[in-house]
């Protein structure tokens, strides 16, 4: 409940003239003394017309009169009169006054008659609209507040109070500094300072911190601000609506450090690697990620290297000898004293936690640094105090590797940067480490400058074709053999969640190291967008986003088919790339009729899904132009050579591959050629348990059960307690949240996924839940058991799944 409301004289509020106040002064004859501008406003007559004059004229009939005189007798004897009384106004019209009376002594002890007077019809339209007021304050579920000019809290109500966990009373007649200090009140104030002086109301102000209420976890709010003002204009205060935004504000801002990375690698890629010289390349990493990503980044390179020998494995009891090529600082912190300087070489030991990380090719990932971790791993240990000193909290050293060969280290250190490493931004450092890797040894190969190329682009294709259950893959990649610089042509196998896979293949158009570049950024998105579950359509949307944010004519063309092994469905989408090829059972080859779609790059295009089977037997070609495009023919003669050669029975798939490269790719192509091929094949009957969720019982049992026995038709009694478990939340979360369970699903490959779908759309999500609640916990239950665990969409509604890692040998 909010506070009481402070009594309100219905004439005034604040000071501020609602409704008029007649005031009148009469002597012991009637004869009118004085006459008020708020009397004349309400009756019509002016002083000039009725000083000097009998009030008589103001009472409409005799009867009035009458009474009038004997109460106008009993005031001059000494008795108050107050009540409701009819008056003439000076049209003729009847007005009902709440009038007060006072008898009151004049000059030399002469009676006077002081009459005070508002309109009835007034004051009670006033009372309506507080009453209004009261009414929205104390029922509204938003926060609502007014502040006076002095920006302290004059009225609030109890929803505000309980967001900021404060009693109402705490805030009246105070500044929202003083009442929440570990808030952004100073940039508050200054909303609502600009608001009072220019009148503008704003809409959607963010604020955000923590309140007493919850002084553990930050919270953020959206606020909106208009000016008060009475009539004349006089400003009185500022009124604001609040509701609290956190879990908004905190999905925004995992979006946008997600669209941050996304940037930075897409922009580092096209920075990265754009000249043939090995310091600059070094360089250019530690422009792109200092200070976005790191505080401090280091380049090291094995001196060996730097010397024009060959890259070698490092042996188990062999040191490196480290020359220090480029380091960056985003703030003067002495980091840069606390590693070598450029050009000083540094030896380690094989047993240094260095070392190790060099000759593994693995990350060091240290999130929280301490003196003990940081003396294993530092070249000197007189530079140990001045970098703890600095604040380095955080660490990453990231081997350089190329063509499997190391070449360096590169380090990255957060100190000011309050937000340890997470393993998003491990993968993002790796990422540009790898191109970085790459571009160096194309640097140190710069007088083969076909090769070089060729090395960058082969770095950025798949390096191994993980097994698919139910898919066999095919797949060719040839460079151009005629011109000089490579094209971007490339492709990939994506192995996705529930068995399925994503087959990628796309071409970016032109020649050189910029086009393989162009090339590295699209398939790294496609390959990190297709991990998210994300449809064939709105792949190639946020690839289109990337390319087009690439630069001037990056423009490239793509087709993105996933493939479900389960009910051999396949969706794809094109943009501006040459038709799939389908191939059925029996031999048929035909082209597969898609929305083209208009190529990346172009920016605002809309791209649409297409799904079809593919039988078992049947095969899906993907290809870039190099395979059937031929100079002076149409290209259509040369996907028809494709569905000819595809038609032929009684092939290995490896086989049609090779036939097909025979027929269509002859010696002085002008052009790479990427293909996959992949045919459907059957899946094992011990592969998939399906049950319906339907039918009488507990469903959550049955589930259960089902999983026991399926896992231990199939030798896997040692994960059944674990997959009973997960099961049983997943089938009880799409009760509870998700909608009707449609069916579970267990699919044993590479893993074992449980997964259950349901018919709700709303995705699942890791909530906090407090120490008293009955639920809220079976996501986080999920999340600590599985190996991985996501969602996607259907088109029935949705899929949870889960995995579990098989035991060895299985």
């Amino acid at each position: 409940m909010d506070t009481p409301a402070p009594h309100i004289d219905p004439a005034r509020l604040n000071g501020h003239r609602l409704v008029p106040l007649a005031t009148a002064l009469l002597d012991a004859d009637g004869v009118v003394l004085h006459w008020s501008e708020d009397a004349e406003r309400l009756l019509g007559w002016s002083a000039d017309e009725i000083v000097g004059q009998r009030a008589a004229p103001l009472l409409t009939t005799e009867q009035q009169r009458g009474a009038a005189m004997g109460l106008y007798e009993r005031v001059l004897g000494g008795r108050r009169w107050s009540g409701v009384f009819p008056v003439r106004h000076k049209d003729g019209h009847e007005v009902r006054l709440e009038l007060r009376t006072y008898g009151i002594s004049g000059p030399g002890g002469r009676p006077l008659v002081l009459a005070t007077g508002t309109d009835v019809q007034a004051v009670q339209q006033v009372e309506a609209n507080l009453a209004v007021l009261d009414g929205f304050f104390t029922q509204s579920p938003i926060g609502l507040a007014v502040y006076d000019t002095e920006l302290r809290f004059v009225r609030l109500n109890e929803a505000l109070a309980r967001f900021n966990g404060l009693p109402v009373a705490d805030h009246l007649g105070h500044r929202i500094n003083v009442v929440l200090p570990g808030i952004n009140a100073t940039e508050v104030e200054a909303v609502m300072r600009h608001v009072l002086l220019t009148g503008e109301p704003v809409l959607d102000a963010r604020s955000h911190g923590r309140t007493p209420g919850d002084p553990g976890h930050d919270h953020a709010w959206s606020a909106s601000y208009f000016r008060l003002a009475d009539p004349a204009g006089r400003v009185l205060g500022v009124s604001s609506s609040i509701i609290d935004v956190t879990e908004r504000f905190q999905a925004e801002a995992r979006a946008a450090r997600a669209q941050e990375r996304l940037t930075l690698l897409a922009q580092a890629n096209a920075r990265i690697g754009t000249t043939l010289d090995m310091q600059r390349t070094a360089e250019e990493l530690i422009a792109a990620v200092v200070p976005r990503f790191a505080d401090f980044a280091t380049v090291d390179l094995l001196d060996p290297i730097l010397q024009g020998e060959e890259p070698g494995v490092l042996a188990p009891d062999q040191g490196v000898l480290l020359r220090a090529v480029a380091a960056g600082e985003a703030y003067e912190d002495a980091l840069t004293q606390a590693a070598d300087a450029i050009g000083e070489t540094t030896a380690y030991e094989s047993s240094r936690v260095y070392t190790k990380s060099l000759r593994s090719g693995r990350t060091l990932y240290v999130p929280h640094m301490d003196e003990a971790k940081l003396r294993t791993i530092a070249a000197r240990q007189e530079r140990v105090e001045p970098a703890l000193a600095a604040g380095l909290h955080s660490y990453l050293l990231v081997p350089l590797l190329a063509r499997g060969m190391v070449l360096g280290g590169a380090e990255f250190i957060r100190a000011r940067n309050p937000v340890p490493f997470g393993e998003a931004d491990v993968a993002l450092a790796e990422e540009l480490v790898a191109r970085t890797a790459v571009s160096i040894d194309n640097a140190r190969l710069y007088r083969r400058e076909r090769d070089t190329a060729l090395t960058l682009q082969r770095s950025l294709l798949p390096q191994e074709i993980h097994r698919t259950l139910g898919l066999e893959i095919a797949y060719r990649y040839l460079p151009s053999s005629v011109v000089s610089e490579v094209g971007g042509d490339w492709f990939d196998v994506v192995p996705l969640s529930c068995g399925r896979v994503a087959l990628v293949v796309g071409d970016v158009m032109g020649h050189g190291i910029r086009a393989a570049a162009t090339m590295g950024q699209l398939r790294t998105v496609a390959r990190t967008l297709a991990t998210l579950d994300m449809p064939p359509a709105q792949v190639l949307a946020r690839l289109d986003e990337t390319a087009n944010g690439i630069g001037e004519g990056q423009f490239a063309t793509c087709v993105c088919a996933v493939y479900d092994p389960v009910d051999r469905s396949c969706t794809v989408a094109s943009a501006g790339h040459l038709p799939p090829v389908v191939m059925g059972p029996s031999g048929e080859a035909r082209v597969l009729e898609t929305p083209p779609g208009v190529p990346l790059g172009v920016g605002g295009a809309v791209f649409e899904n297409t799904e079809f089977g593919l039988p078992e037997g049947g095969i899906l070609a993907l290809y870039t132009d190099g395979l059937v495009e031929r100079r002076g023919a149409d290209i259509d003669e040369g996907i028809d050579q494709l569905c000819a050669t595809l038609a032929a029975r009684g092939r290995t798939l490896e086989a049609h591959s090779d036939a097909v490269i025979s027929a269509l790719v002859r010696d002085g192509s002008e052009d790479d050629v990427a293909m996959i091929m992949a045919r459907a094949l059957p899946v094992p009957r011990d592969r998939i348990a399906t049950l319906p969720l339907t039918g009488e019982g507990p469903i959550p049992a049955a589930a259960r059960r089902f999983t026991r026995g399926a896992l231990t038709a199939w030798g896997l009694t040692p994960l059944a307690d674990f997959a009973e478990l997960l099961v049983s939340e997943l089938v009880t979360n799409a009760l509870v949240h998700g909608g009707e369970p449609l069916r579970l699903r267990l699919f044993r490959d590479r893993t074992l996924t449980l997964e259950v779908g349901d018919t709700g759309r709303q995705q699942p999500r890791l909530r906090p839940a407090g120490s008293e609640d009955e639920g809220g916990r079976g996501m986080y239950l999920v999340n600590e058991l599985a190996h991985r665990w996501g969602s996607r969409p259907t088109k029935d509604g949705k899929v949870v799944w889960a995995e579990l890692e098989l035991p060895l040998g299985s």
